[in-house]
């Protein structure tokens, strides 16, 4: 028997997050918001960069408010050149957002550019061995790398509990999680 493909582990995962009620998503929004451990991960006086959901992603914005009045400064993913590397730019509360492509918006060429230690990281799926996949692009991967060069990042995926897989195909360049975020809990890898 053939193992699935991270596209098929993707596909599968995607589609069981699109298929959740629109009330358990405000839901497991909030309850993110309430359960992310600020007493293992202190995020006060730290950049922590989040995402503006896309499609069916898990809703962080009550979150990053969340961490935002415990004293991080907040950012937001941005992609200055469409071939280049996805960088950081901090969210002032109030500023204008630009479209990023990928459906997004972010802080425009204005907004500092900001090098988060916490990274608040979307995925498609994630196993319980705190492997991710992404969208297949590699952006937070390679963030993550350079990132990583100055200094090791927490990076904390986020995501509803249906997106669990059994196993993720896991490759050299791929970049773990360190900390996995659910409606359902809160685990460490």
């Amino acid at each position: 028997m053939t193992q699935p493909t991270k596209a098929d582990l993707r596909a599968a995962a995607l589609a069981r997050r699109d298929a959740l009620d629109p009330a358990a998503r405000i839901e497991a929004a909030l309850v993110l918001a309430e359960t992310f451990p600020l007493d293992l991960i202190p995020v006060a006086g730290k950049v922590v960069s989040g995402f503006l959901p896309i499609q069916s992603e898990i809703d962080v914005r009550p979150l990053m408010d969340r961490l935002r009045l415990a004293g991080a400064r907040l950012a937001l993913p941005a992609f200055p050149d469409r071939k280049g590397p996805m960088i950081f730019r901090e969210l002032i509360r109030g500023a204008d957002l630009v479209p990023m492509g990928f459906g997004t918006y972010g802080p425009g060429p204005e907004a500092a550019e900001v090098f988060p230690e916490v990274l608040i990281t979307p995925l498609a799926a994630f196993d319980a061995r705190g492997h991710r996949i992404g969208y297949g692009k590699g952006h937070y991967d390679r963030a993550l790398a350079r990132l990583d060069e100055m200094g090791r990042r927490i990076a904390v995926g986020v995501a509803f509990a249906c997106q669990a897989v059994d196993a993720v195909p896991h490759e050299p360049h791929d970049r773990g999680l360190d900390f996995l975020l659910t409606e359902t809990g809160f685990r460490t890898f």
